[in-house]
């Protein structure tokens, strides 16, 4: 693995343990070059509430482009209706090591605006 790997998964595991210790449900984002993806996972960590990612033909849709903000802007509305419908309304933002900005910071605020409270 690549130092630049290592420190982002450095920074998520600390960021993890320090959720865990609030133990409410958190909100996970991982992103790729091509895609991007979010999953709701329960205080205790074994379960998924929700998931939403570019990958899914009805977040995709139309898009032109996977990898961009308002791709990001689409999970995130997309995660947050469906974590919502499961009955999750406050969550605490894991942006697994990726800096705060772009993509993650795009997804977080359509996920605010949806109604999730984080």
């Amino acid at each position: 693995m690549s130092d630049k790997n290592l420190s982002r998964l450095r920074r998520a595991r600390k960021a993890r343990a320090r959720i865990q210790r609030q133990g409410v449900a958190r909100l996970t984002v991982h992103r790729t070059g091509r895609h991007l993806y979010a999953q709701v996972i329960d205080a205790s960590g074994t379960h998924t509430v929700a998931a939403a990612s570019t990958v899914q033909k009805d977040i995709r849709g139309d898009m032109t482009a996977t990898c961009n903000i308002e791709a990001a802007k689409a999970v995130g509305k997309a995660i947050a209706e469906r974590s919502l419908a499961a009955g999750v309304e406050g969550v605490a933002f894991d942006r697994s090591g990726f800096k705060y900005h772009g993509r993650i910071k795009a997804l977080a605020d359509a996920a605010r605006e949806a109604g999730l409270k984080f």
